[in-house]
């Protein structure tokens, strides 16, 4: 059973959500054979100012 945790500054769309959920059991079954429906995948938005680069934070 794979499992991928998606972890993006800001937020995304339920169809955004969708269309990469889609894209990463597509290419999880083609290169690897794991079906798409034993392919848990887990959405983390974090907030911007909860996020750094280096010494910089995102919402900066």
């Amino acid at each position: 059973m794979p499992f991928i945790n998606v972890k993006v500054a800001g937020t995304l769309t339920a169809e955004q959500k969708k269309e990469i959920a889609s894209r990463f059991s597509d290419t999880l079954f083609k290169v690897a054979s794991k079906n798409p429906d034993s392919t848990y995948i887990v959405f983390e938005e974090v907030e911007r100012e909860n996020w750094a680069v280096g010494s910089r934070l995102l919402s900066e």
